[in-house]
């Protein structure tokens, strides 16, 4: 699957397509009860049409708020959405939104247009940064703590899908802490699952609570390999990610600090005389990294780390996406003798 079809998140394929659904209901009365308010009192003699209005009035205030800070990015390969981080011009959007661009053009929510640069990269979290120049920069999204985000919590996706600006999509936090691969080597730990439908263009974009904060960046959707697109199930980078890498690119166009683990290899797949996959080839270690200090040496292939398999690199990467630097976990090893050895690691950070 390409780069820009994001594939699989545990067990299912990952792209970035995702089909929206909408359900529509037609429904006729004839008896003169259809020309009486649609409202009935409730349980506790409140107005049923009353709170739904004023969850509509809730819904409408949130868009208001957030659709001027959400902003579309092209490229010459495509558009996707980015958020305003913060008043000096910085935009968040995902990595694969920039791709290998360094000049944008960034249309606002008013069909404005301002041009952008890329101020730093980390495909990793496949998070970037990107700066705009120029007057009529809006104002800066407030970005929430996503550790506080639960499960149920009902939230929006703003963004640009299909080059629709400033579409809103809402759903639920299905879930919190996903572990997903989005291929190429980049897997993404403690992602935000929702409902709401994440469609092309809408990456890069807000994923926000009623209170209209940002808790997240909607980066990706599920396809299954047979049936396709698998509607309701996306997934975004939680806004505490954000804010830890946005902050270091800002600061010096590199992360230093990632918060996540890492062994200090380069490495590719290996298989099996039959084929089946069998682990990962060290081609090369980095100095001073947690490979090197444990012994492991290029040559080495990796079957194992924390007592899961890594059959391939990407089963070691998301073994690694739930580990943390500083632990110390055991390492199985073959040499290139077909000898069999045990290493107790201690993890470098990525």
């Amino acid at each position: 699957m390409s780069r820009t079809n994001r594939p699989l998140a545990a067990g299912a394929l990952i792209a970035l397509l995702s089909l929206g659904t909408a359900a529509c209901n037609d429904s006729t009365s004839r008896s003169s009860a259809a020309t009486k308010p649609a409202s009935s009192a409730g349980g506790d003699g409140t107005s049923v049409g009353s709170e739904a209005t004023q969850v509509e009035s809730a819904f409408v205030q949130v868009v208001d708020r957030v659709r001027p800070t959400v902003v579309e990015i092209s490229t010459p390969s495509g558009l996707g959405s980015g958020v305003m981080y913060d008043g000096k011009g910085d935009i968040v959007t995902n990595a694969h939104v920039v791709g290998d661009s360094t000049q944008f053009q960034v249309t606002l929510v008013d069909g404005h247009s301002l041009p952008g640069e890329l101020v730093g990269t980390f495909p990793p979290d496949d998070l970037a940064v990107v700066r705009v120049s120029g007057s009529g920069a809006p104002a800066a999204a407030k970005f929430d703590d996503s550790s506080t985000v639960k499960v149920g919590q009902i939230v929006m996706a703003v963004g640009n899908p299909l080059g629709l600006e400033s579409s809103v999509t809402d759903g639920i936090v299905s879930s919190t802490g996903r572990t997903v691969s989005e291929g190429g080597g980049v897997v993404l730990p403690s992602t935000i699952q929702t409902s709401a439908p994440i469609n092309p263009g809408n990456s890069g974009g807000a994923l926000v609570g009623l209170d209209g904060d940002v808790i997240g960046i909607p980066t990706l959707a599920a396809v299954t390999p047979d049936l396709g697109a698998a509607p309701g199930i996306g997934f975004a980078v939680p806004s505490n990610t954000v804010k830890r890498i946005a902050d270091q690119l800002i600061s010096s166009g590199k992360v230093t600090d990632s918060g996540r683990a890492a062994l200090g290899i380069s490495g590719t797949n290996v298989v099996t005389g039959s084929g089946a996959p069998f682990g990962v080839l060290v081609q090369s270690i980095e100095p001073d990294k947690a490979a090197q200090a444990a012994g492991i040496s290029p040559g080495d292939v990796i079957t194992s780390v924390a007592g899961k398999p890594t059959t391939t690199m990407e089963e070691l990467q998301s073994v690694l996406a739930d580990l943390s630097p500083g632990q110390t976990v055991p390492v199985e090893v073959v040499h290139s003798d077909g000898s069999r050895a045990p290493y107790q690691v201690t993890l470098s950070s990525l």
